[in-house]
């Protein structure tokens, strides 16, 4: 069901960054269009490094503070917009429970843009063999025929879908990125940060740098901070965790995250398919059916 939404506002800004100095190279000319050619050169100042943001405020504007979405690796705010099957996504049911909301495109990822030869590395972009793989969505026979886990929630035969949202990443620009979350933090009133997977990296880093949190959710981190801040945490887990080395060492690591807030008495809700939520979700629980069952089981955790 699409819950109607209201807008007071909306718009975007960037956050971070800096400037960044070519020396070097010589102007050329290039064909820009087929009737045009300009001489383009290379060396000039550039602005690098900066998140794009999108920023909404229903009407009305629930008493509570703002929610920063922060994708994961290889995706950008795309991913909260819908789900591959034409879903609404965790952006607009945020707004229909009059939360306001700020969705970030990450450093090099998305709408901030990227700067050829800048990072060191080259950028990789996932295929659908190994999104299929990675997010735990079937087995390897099981992906020409779409054929998912048993109980699996990913709609799976919207693969291509998800994949067609795919963003380049490079794996060098960890401080970039977790300069770029701290400075979008920085701008709002201690916000509730909802961070997937590789965006728990950068999210780490920047409340390590200082930046203040009201509540920080989780969704399957694959990284655990070196010392976990004294904040509230809700934690959530998927299913299929079994299927191989890399997950497994995964479960083990959430687990010893959740022993470290808990001995150091941080507030902590930990959500886990099979046994707080329903069976059967994937690494994508923004996108599984019974993603809104979800997205109220984490809000229930943000009340005082």
């Amino acid at each position: 069901m699409r819950r109607p939404v209201t807008l007071r506002d909306f718009g975007s800004y960037t956050a971070g960054g800096r400037l960044h100095r070519v020396t070097e190279g010589q102007p050329r000319d290039l064909p820009v269009t087929r009737d045009v050619t300009l001489t383009f050169d290379p060396r000039g100042t550039f602005a690098v490094e900066h998140a794009y943001v999108q920023y909404f405020i229903p009407e009305p504007r629930r008493d509570a503070p703002p929610v920063v979405l922060l994708h994961g690796g290889g995706m950008s705010g795309t991913v909260w917009e819908g789900t591959p099957d034409g879903r609404q996504g965790w952006l607009q049911m945020l707004l229909a429970q009059g939360y306001e909301v700020h969705v970030i495109d990450n450093a090099e990822r998305g709408r901030a843009g990227f700067m050829p030869g800048l990072w060191p590395g080259e950028p990789v972009l996932r295929s659908l063999e190994d999104a299929w793989h990675l997010f735990r969505i079937g087995p390897p026979e099981g992906f020409a025929a779409r054929r998912a886990f048993p109980g699996q929630r990913f709609p799976s035969d919207s693969l291509t879908a998800l994949a067609a949202t795919f963003a380049p990443r490079w794996l060098s620009t960890a401080p970039q990125q977790a300069a770029a979350v701290k400075a979008v933090l920085d701008r709002l009133p201690a916000p509730i940060l909802i961070a997937h997977s590789q965006g728990a990296e950068p999210a780490f880093e920047a409340i390590a740098q200082g930046a203040r949190l009201s509540h920080l959710v989780l969704l399957e981190p694959s990284a655990e901070p070196d010392e976990p801040a004294p904040l509230p945490v809700t934690l959530v887990t998927g299913d299929y965790l079994d299927i191989n080395d890399l997950w497994q060492g995964r479960a083990a690591a959430w687990d010893r995250f959740e022993a470290q807030l808990r001995h150091a008495g941080a507030p902590l809700h930990r959500l886990a398919s099979g046994s707080t939520l329903p069976p059967g979700h994937s690494h994508l629980p923004m996108h599984d059916h019974g993603h809104d069952t979800v997205l109220d089981a984490i809000l229930a955790t943000l009340d005082p």
